[in-house]
């Protein structure tokens, strides 16, 4: 394949700005406490083109066409005269990471404040340079006139020539209002999707650069074996590195490399066994934990205790792979001072700040820029493979590309941690609820690297593993219910360690107590009699929940027959209590003599506040219940005491394309409310829509994910419907 170079090679500076780094004093940003200067973020250059420095990174999600939309809307420019340039250190401001559905709401509404500050002082300019009052001048295209006057004119490009806005950005210059847009709200065609489609480079796996070897790894068996013997006589055209138990090949080509790790022999210790699965939720609840109480109204226990009818449930979901189709790949090259590194990470100012923990080297000497890889949504193995190239290019002294296997990156890349719920509820005589009291076992999803212990090539050379993280993330999220129910109790079990390497996945938590939540919803709902939509719409006080609920309702037929052995399941979840809404109906199909369930349509509605870009949100939308589908009926990783089971698409199979069901979406546009994140609220929905469909298909209850043939069937026979 053709090379591509790097996305900012030593010594050019597309857009004419300085570096943050070479700006006096450094960098004016700590990790994820991004710069105020308007300069950092945004650059004319003389030809017109608006430069845009955002510390967020493009993953596949379509934000970086969403956030030049903001500017160019705010500047008066068109969309093809903004450039991106996304997430790369001593370049970009520190944002922290990519993640959360925050592009949008955090990055994004900086981004319209930086353009709003440069449109402000380019009219200020305008104005002295015309003889004019700010207001009496008008923008398009970067070109500034007087209102109704077709004479005299500047441009933006003209006024800076070449300068610099040297101020901070405004909270206070003048936002354009919603009824003035003209690119926000509109569908834009992806800035980034054209190479794709053209087969140009485009990842990170696509980056050749001059003299460039190919890595290969040795891994042991499972974490904590040590390397015992190595044997390297059977390899050819290819040099071994070692460095304490990390070993790796190196070749000129990428298939002798890969050979010569086949032929690579290695001996390892047993190392620590892995628990039995067979045992794993009774593990977590017999762990060591810290609980919390996050949130309580009322009195829980009392309510429980006089309640006419009380119920209880415990749901499970279980690890899961983030299954990236592509393994991870990174590029790294070392000229004898610094290492530049090529990655795929959702942060490159933390995974710098690791990398240079593991390298041993000060943190000005490491350099990471962003470029796409693997889709993941939370830590894959991006982060770990970019530890494990900058080890071997700091030996070889060079560049080197390094591909994980595809048993690789199923047997080292982080998982979602398993997680267990035990839901309590209770019916008053009239069948409302009068009780709700929620468990939940989970350790914090936040393992980002920030140090060399953090990494698998770290332990493996020698690092001390560090100890667990002082705070809880994730485990507590949509924990509690957007339902006005007055006496209820959420409690969390927040466990220090797991018996597998376990970090973030798209929607930490949310994935799993969405689905106790709302599957229990469903049972007290069966249990009062009631219908689950009306149910549901008893106890809901915010209007934008009702509408997203009776717009899914009412776009999916709600209430209108069905064949037999079919049925719809519904879900709604505001996203973290405070974000997006999104309510699903699923409508699945039942062979109740095999268990088999087919999801034949899904429809979601969806309130995420102000939409900028229409088709990026269905996009988003409907990569969420793809996903989150496969992870509903298919997905859990499985393990023995011995090793790790799960190491290909056999083992770990995910939805198949001829699996896909209709999917139809309603948005419900705001475009006088904030925007918030769209990337992961629709996930949370899917698992409890489909377990609820099932129930109505043929009166199964799911309560553990995946929703697989034989546990349809074991269901059924527990309740008596075989």
């Amino acid at each position: 394949m053709a090379g591509i170079p790097p996305t900012n090679p030593a010594g050019s500076n597309p857009g004419g700005q300085p570096a943050l780094s070479e700006v006096a004093g450094g960098p004016r940003s700590t990790w994820g406490e991004p710069s105020r200067r308007l300069d950092d973020w945004l650059a004319i250059e003389p030809d017109g083109t608006v430069v845009v420095y955002s510390g967020k990174v493009e993953l596949g999600t379509g934000v970086r066409t969403a956030l030049a939309q903001i500017v160019a809307e705010e500047l008066d420019v068109p969309l093809a005269r903004v450039r991106m340039v996304m997430g790369e250190t001593g370049r970009t401001p520190d944002e922290g990471y990519t993640a959360g559905s925050k592009t949008i709401e955090t990055g994004g509404m900086t981004l319209r404040h930086a353009a709003a500050t440069a449109r402000a002082a380019l009219l200020e300019m305008a104005a002295s340079e015309l003889g004019a009052k700010p207001d009496e001048l008008t923008v398009q295209d970067g070109i500034i006139t007087l209102r109704g006057q077709p004479g005299p004119r500047v441009t933006y490009a003209g006024l800076l020539a070449g300068g610099r806005f040297d101020c901070d950005i405004s909270d206070v210059a003048p936002l354009k209002r919603p009824e003035e847009y003209r690119l926000v709200g509109t569908s834009a065609p992806r800035l980034d999707l054209p190479a794709k489609f053209t087969g140009q480079p485009a990842f990170v796996h696509d980056l050749r650069l001059p003299g460039m070897l190919h890595a290969r790894l040795a891994r042991p068996p499972r974490p904590g074996a040590r390397l015992l013997g190595l044997d390297e006589s059977a390899v050819r055209d290819a040099r071994v590195v070692r460095l304490g138990d990390f070993v790796a090949v190196v070749a000129e080509r990428e298939e002798a490399a890969v050979r010569a790790a086949r032929d690579l022999r290695v001996s390892w210790s047993e190392g620590p066994a892995l628990p039995a699965m067979e045992t794993l939720y009774e593990t977590l609840r017999q762990a060591p934990a810290t609980d919390r109480v996050v949130a309580a109204s009322g009195d829980a226990d009392a309510a429980l205790q006089r309640a006419a009818t009380r119920l209880s449930a415990t749901y499970t979901t279980p690890f899961q792979a983030h299954a990236s189709i592509g393994p991870s790949c990174a590029v790294a090259d070392f000229d004898g001072q610094t290492v530049t590194v090529w990655s795929s990470t959702q942060g490159v100012y933390p995974l710098r700040a690791a990398l240079a923990d593991l390298l041993g080297m000060p943190l000005e000497r490491v350099r990471v820029i962003h470029m796409e890889g693997a889709g993941g949504y939370g830590q894959n193995g991006a982060d770990d493979v970019a530890g494990d190239a900058a080890l071997i290019a700091r030996e070889t002294r060079g560049p080197v590309r390094l591909q994980w296997s595809r048993a690789d990156e199923f047997a080292w890349e982080p998982k979602t941690p398993a997680m267990m719920i035990e839901l309590r509820g209770g019916l008053d005589a009239s069948g409302a609820i009068s009780g709700w009291s929620f468990e939940g076992w989970s350790p914090s999803h936040a393992n980002r690297p920030r140090q060399a212990g953090d990494f698998v090539a770290g332990r493996l050379v020698g690092a001390p593993e560090p100890p667990p993280r002082p705070f809880f993330l994730g485990g507590d999220r949509n924990a509690p219910t957007d339902y006005a129910l007055p006496d209820q109790r959420v409690t969390l079990h927040w466990l220090a360690r797991m018996p597998l390497r376990f970090s973030s996945m798209r929607s930490l938590g949310a994935f799993a107590n969405t689905f106790a939540n709302e599957s229990f919803v469903d049972e007290l709902a069966a249990a009062s009699g009631a219908d689950p939509l009306a149910f549901r719409l008893r106890y809901l006080d915010d209007p934008r929940a009702w509408a997203v609920v009776e717009a899914a309702a009412r776009r999916a037929g709600w209430g209108e027959p069905l064949p037999a052995g079919v049925g719809r399941g519904l879900a709604f979840a505001r996203y973290e209590n405070t974000e997006a809404y999104a309510a699903t109906v699923a409508e699945v199909a039942v062979d109740v003599a095999s268990g088999a369930v087919r999801a034949r349509r899904i429809v979601v509605a969806h309130d995420c506040g102000q939409i900028i870009n229409p088709d990026g949100v269905r996009n988003q939308i409907e990569g969420n219940v793809i996903q989150s589908l496969s992870r509903a009926l298919k997905e859990e990783y499985r393990f023995t005491p011995e090793s790790f089971v799960s190491l290909d698409w056999e083992s770990y199979p995910i939805l198949t394309f001829s699996e896909i069901p209709e999917i139809e979406i309603e948005l419900l546009d705001q475009p006088h409310q904030p925007p918030v994140g769209a990337g992961e609220p629709a996930t949370i929905t899917t698992a409890p829509a489909v377990a609820n469909a099932i129930y109505a298909a043929c009166g199964a209850r799911l309560r553990a994910v995946p929703f697989t043939p034989a546990r349809v069937l074991a269901a059924l026979a527990a309740q008596g419907l075989r």
